[in-house]
């Protein structure tokens, strides 16, 4: 009896285990087929292909211990310099981390901006994009920004543009590959997106409150120009 007892236990808890394996997977494809079907149409793998919409939002990413943009936010930066120079945008908005008196994301995107030509004026920071979740709603309920172009790796677009439209925002998006050839930096961050996404989904379905403040207008007064 004791032993077909403690084999029924394993069973149970076996039985379990697989049950929330399965519910997990199951969340897991809902919200990739979520982004996906957010995202599709809105993706453009070249600043020449891309619609033309007043803004281009410009997420955060690493800074190295000298205050120069990583491989990564160079190149996103790079690809919004395009972008305005093409006259796809008018406007930058860099929205990063600025989480401590020391480390600044959004001053060194604005300073890296300028340096390769972008006027100050059409250059607008966010100094509280924690992560892509608070960028886009940050982007809507901040600056007031009704219509973007997201600019990041091409790895995390369809998850930037999916939460950035999921929030209210018409956004489209560009992707760079350019860093690709940094293959474990890619590789980890291609792997660091299927868990993102449940992350996007809770705070959708939570509507999870970012840092936010009072409505700014640098966005309208750089648009104005």
């Amino acid at each position: 009896m004791a032993r077909s007892s403690t084999g029924g236990v394993v069973k149970g808890i076996l039985v379990t285990l697989f049950t929330v394996l399965a519910l997990v997977l199951s969340a897991g494809l809902v919200a990739k087929v979520y982004v996906d079907s957010t995202a599709g149409g809105h993706l453009y793998s070249d600043a020449a292909s891309v619609p033309e919409t007043p803004v281009a939002l410009v997420l955060g990413a690493a800074v190295n211990a000298d205050g120069s943009p990583s491989a990564f936010l160079k190149a996103r930066l790079d690809l919004a310099h395009e972008l305005y120079a093409a006259g796809k945008v008018t406007v930058i908005l860099v929205s990063g981390d600025n989480g401590t008196s020391h480390y600044n994301e959004p001053d060194i995107m604005r300073t890296y901006l300028i340096a390769a030509g972008v006027p100050a004026k059409r250059i607008v920071a966010d100094y509280a994009g924690f992560d892509t979740y608070d960028s886009c709603v940050r982007a809507k309920r901040i600056f007031g920004v009704d219509r973007l172009t997201v600019v990041t790796q091409s790895y995390h677009l369809m998850r930037a543009v999916a939460t950035c439209r999921a929030v209210g925002v018409d956004a489209e998006g560009v992707g760079d590959d350019s860093v690709s050839v940094y293959s474990q930096e890619w590789t980890l961050g291609q792997a660091r997106e299927l868990l993102a996404n449940y992350k996007m989904a809770y705070d959708i379905l939570t509507d999870r409150q970012p840092v936010l403040g009072a409505r700014e207008t640098s966005v309208d007064e750089a648009l104005k120009g």
